[in-house]
């Protein structure tokens, strides 16, 4: 292997040449520059190689390998070096070593210079990227890549990286608001713990430091500091504490792996609070209620309040329909678990773009999604983070106190605290469908118009 990886290293310098030298290339005017440069990138990477010492890695022998091929390809009239390049870069990353990587990256920097509408080369540039724990720059190269792919089931895996990744810095996201919102209410001044400000002052150095832009090692060690640093001065049961706990171990999961969808929810995708907040940001909102009068109009062929509840963005309903049709648009259904056992209500086979499930405790949120759901009937279904907005800490942490809340008005809250929707009215409810006074006074002090067919509120 030492003479071949030396004789292969010899003709990678005689076609590509050295930075600075000209290169001897194909007969008929030789390859691109691009090309070139790739093969002068194996070269140091050979050069490295042979310097290290005697090869016992088969993964680096293939790679070897592969790169003998592009210089082969490199060197021969109307060959195709430009899979063979492709090739080359998959074998780098094949590889699992940082060098490679970087190598890997590389080439697909020149394959996407060389071609820039090359799916293969974007998504070996979002595999690279992604190897070296670059997620966010990764995500860019993944959706080139899904934006030139026409196959929607070869793309699959990718689109699954991509809300990996995703999900990961949305729980980096989530953390910094945390933190930051304990900042704000002076909680970092260590007067109520018996604890000085120097590790509240150390928690906000890491804050600052922690950001989903950065290398998956460095975000790691910077989320890791920070849980112990709040752990520390806060005491594990603070409620916040232990939401940034929980962030923190959703994290490591995403990183070290993607998540494996339950076979339960029928491929429905699981959304969190930032998920939800990108879902309803900028779009026009309506809660529509189930009530004969509303649904007969909406029914009603040409009617004023069909064409209303169709010009909006999102359309909300709530709980279960009694008298809406069972073909009536729903974009987000919200729905609360009531009884001692909620998991034994009607199943939830209505079409809807995204379901919430609002309930406590726990188990009893579980079993509600595992013996309810409907595989197919829903693209995403709200996460653990969703079951509970009113008294999570972590949003809304009202006192559970003030007795049970309607749906609707738990979905008026939860809106009113993403606040990113355009607009967001209540069509409807009147009547038997009416809120209860607390609620009515809620958004009593956020309508900014009221007309027949609508109650139009404004969110903070």
């Amino acid at each position: 292997m030492g003479q071949t990886l030396t004789g292969l290293l010899t003709s990678v310098r005689a076609i590509a040449g050295r930075p600075g030298t000209p290169a001897q290339g194909r007969p008929g005017g030789g390859p691109d520059q691009a090309l070139l440069a790739a093969l002068r990138l194996c070269g140091d990477h050979l050069s490295a190689l042979a310097a290290a010492g005697p090869l016992t890695d088969a993964r680096r022998t293939r790679l070897i390998a592969s790169i003998g091929a592009l210089t082969t390809a490199c060197s021969t009239p109307d060959a195709d070096a430009f899979d063979a390049l492709l090739r080359t870069g998959q074998q780098a990353l094949d590889s699992q070593g940082e060098a490679e990587a970087r190598l890997a990256l590389a080439l697909a920097d020149e394959a996407t210079a060389l071609r820039a509408r090359s799916k293969g080369a974007w998504r070996l540039r979002g595999n690279a990227l992604d190897a070296l724990g670059r997620g966010e720059e990764a995500i860019t190269a993944y959706e080139r890549h899904l934006a030139l792919q026409q196959n929607t089931a070869a793309s699959r895996d990718v689109e699954r990286r991509i809300a990996t990744l995703r999900a990961a810095g949305d729980r980096i996201d989530e953390a910094l608001t945390l933190f930051r919102a304990g900042a704000d209410t002076g909680a970092d001044t260590g007067a109520n713990t018996g604890v000085g400000t120097g590790v509240g002052t150390k928690a906000s150095g890491t804050a600052a430091r922690l950001s989903r832009h950065l290398p998956a090692a460095e975000a790691r060690a910077a989320f890791t500091d920070l849980v112990r640093l709040r752990t520390a001065e806060h005491g594990a049961g603070n409620p916040a504490v232990r939401r940034l706990a929980a962030l923190y171990a959703e994290h490591r999961r995403l990183s070290d792996r993607d998540p494996v969808a339950d076979p339960l929810l029928g491929g429905a995708e699981p959304i969190g609070v930032p998920g939800l907040r990108r879902l309803v940001a900028g779009r026009t909102v309506c809660l529509v209620a189930d009530t004969p009068r509303t649904a007969e109009q909406e029914q009603r062929p040409g009617s004023p309040l069909a064409a209303l509840i169709e010009g909006y963005d999102l359309v909300v309903r709530c709980d279960e329909a009694r008298h809406t049709a069972p073909a009536a648009r729903t974009d987000l259904h919200a729905c609360t678990l009531r009884g001692d056992t909620p998991w034994k209500g009607p199943r939830w086979d209505r079409r809807a773009g995204t379901r919430l499930v609002f309930g406590d405790p726990l188990p009893h949120w579980r079993l509600a999604l595992r013996g309810r759901l409907v595989p197919g009937a829903q693209d995403r279904v709200g996460d653990a983070t969703l079951r509970r907005p009113l008294h999570d800490p972590a949003l809304l942490g009202e006192e559970a106190g003030a007795g049970p809340a309607s749906t609707a008005y738990t979905v008026l809250r939860l809106l009113d605290f993403l606040g990113t929707p355009a607009r967001v009215d209540l069509i409807g409810f009147e009547g038997p469908a009416a809120l209860s006074p607390r609620e009515r006074e809620w958004v009593g002090t956020r309508t900014a118009n009221t007309d027949d067919t609508a109650v139009r509120i404004t969110l903070r």
